[in-house]
């Protein structure tokens, strides 16, 4: 394990040190420094990296042991919730409002946690991934009402969950939920969620040894999925179907 951070290059093009390199303390702690262009973004979820860094500070990027992970055939909704959900009459899209969803994630406050780590770079940098076709959101609609949503990365047949947020109660758990559903539909069979909560857990959500994970992710970013908008592939989801699910 490294004592330190590797120092990235100011090459956008080269290579991250090998993931399970990263520090103990912080747990995950590989690299310091880059951009956040495109194919430096591309290249770190590729081998099971991701951005992570407050304002002010330069980019960081880590790669936690043990890794939190839903399995796409996994996510759970509690039993109140899925007969709440029965008479619900949002709808879950993909893709029709990206930076909405982004800046909603952004302006959302978390508990115990000051200000945002989306910051306008950061900001900027997704909405550009999303613009090239690797960046994604899937969103709840309660008539013309963003009522929650979540984005992140798909490489392959990988997709790495970055942020959610709920406008009304239970959005990010519909988003989340609806996610699952089509990305197991499609032979998808993993969701990266970065960091261990209990929130999570309470999903369905569990841990992965960073080594297994990081094998999952090799095979996954290999696998044929054209990158573009997901908003005709995904259709239109009733959030009322999700009350099928298994009860956390």
């Amino acid at each position: 394990m490294r004592q330190r951070p590797f120092v990235l290059s100011t090459d956008p093009h080269a290579p991250f040190p090998p993931a399970g390199s990263a520090m103990r303390d912080p747990d995950g702690l590989l690299a310091i420094g880059g951009d956040l262009s495109v194919p430096r973004l591309l290249n770190a979820y590729r081998h099971g990296i991701f951005p992570w860094f407050s304002s002010g500070q330069p980019p960081l990027w880590w790669s936690p042991d043990p890794r939190m992970v839903f399995r796409t055939d996994g996510v759970r909704l509690s039993s109140r919730f899925r007969r709440q959900l029965k008479q619900s009459p949002w709808q879950v899209r993909a893709d029709t409002c990206f930076d909405r969803v982004i800046t909603a994630c952004a302006q959302s406050p978390r508990p115990g946690q000051h200000g945002t780590w989306i910051t306008s770079g950061m900001r900027q940098a997704y909405i550009d991934l999303h613009r090239q076709g690797y960046a994604h959101s899937v969103e709840v609609f309660e008539g013309d009402t963003l009522a929650g949503g979540i984005y992140g990365v798909a490489v392959g047949r990988m997709f790495f969950g970055e942020s959610m947020f709920s406008g009304r109660s239970g959005g990010s758990k519909v988003a989340l939920a609806a996610l699952a559903r089509r990305l197991s539909e499609w032979g998808w069979p993993l969701i990266d969620a970065q960091v261990e909560n209990s929130h999570l857990h309470s999903l369905g959500g569990c841990l992965m040894r960073r080594a297994d994970f990081l094998r999952a992710v090799a095979d996954l970013v290999d696998l044929p999925s054209a990158a573009g908008s997901w908003t005709q592939r995904f259709g239109v989801l009733q959030a009322a179907s999700l009350s099928q699910l298994s009860a956390a």
